[in-house]
């Protein structure tokens, strides 16, 4: 008997957060060529996002949405429902520019905006979609972390604390809602070839040569990378694999 394809999400609904980005971008078309109808949420609606995956024979929808705003965060999901019956998987990957400093030179506005986007959002969408989950029969919940929420880094005491409350986070909501049927684990990305590279280190080249050296892979990694590695946390896949992380750093924190 041929073994099923565990890496499909046909018939799925797909929530993905900061799909205008680099890497939430490659997830939700990731997810849409393993078959999931995607929402697509940013800040700014990524309507180009959802075009190449409509234009790719998929189904996807793009909305402006503030992760922080509770009341914006539960129209969107009631939108969702009602376009498409339910959600089954949720990626938490909004996320914003944080200022390089120490906790003395970090004005507390950056620090709590920080906080906000990366860790309330998440939480926030947690709950506004798990509602639609539990209805179905349960999902998974990808919360989008970072190598530096296992390692420190200089100048980055906000980002390295945030991406840490997500580790954290996944791993008691992931005892909480077991029963529901609901898996909850979190994705810890290395550097990653984005836009945001460019705004830290002014362009890709500069933010290669400076990174690279950090992976024992002597790379940074790209958007499709992370891509896959959320499409199996999504997927039956990894069905029994929950309130874990999955580093896809390119070995950055195995010295």
């Amino acid at each position: 008997m041929p073994l099923p394809d565990a890496f499909a999400l046909r018939g799925k609904v797909a929530v993905v957060t900061g799909a205008g980005g680099g890497i939430g971008g490659a997830i939700a078309r990731t997810f849409a060529d393993a078959g999931a109808k995607v929402a697509c949420l940013d800040l700014r609606a990524p309507e180009a996002v959802a075009a190449a995956i409509r234009e790719a024979g998929g189904e996807a929808l793009a909305f402006a949405c503030d992760v922080t705003d509770e009341v914006h965060t539960l129209a969107i999901a009631a939108e969702i429902g009602a376009a498409w019956g339910g959600a089954h998987v949720l990626v938490n990957g909004a996320s914003n520019d944080d200022p390089t400093g120490t906790v003395l030179e970090i004005g507390l506005a950056d620090w709590n905006r920080l906080f906000a986007v990366q860790v309330t959002g998440a939480y926030l969408m947690s709950r506004a979609i798990l509602p639609l989950m539990i209805a179905g029969g349960g999902g998974s919940v990808i919360h989008i972390a970072s190598q530096l929420g296992h390692v420190g880094a200089a100048g980055r005491p906000g980002y390295c604390a945030a991406k840490g409350a997500l580790l954290q986070l996944a791993r008691a909501m992931a005892i909480d809602h077991a029963v529901a049927g609901i898996r909850v684990n979190s994705l810890s990305p290395g550097a990653i070839e984005t836009g945001r590279m460019i705004l830290r280190h002014g362009d890709m080249e500069s933010a290669r040569a400076y990174n690279a050296p950090k992976h024992l892979l002597g790379r940074i990694g790209q958007p499709v990378e992370i891509a896959r590695a959320a499409l199996f946390l999504a997927s039956d896949a990894s069905s029994f694999m929950t309130g874990a992380d999955l580093l896809v750093d390119g070995g950055y924190t195995t010295p």
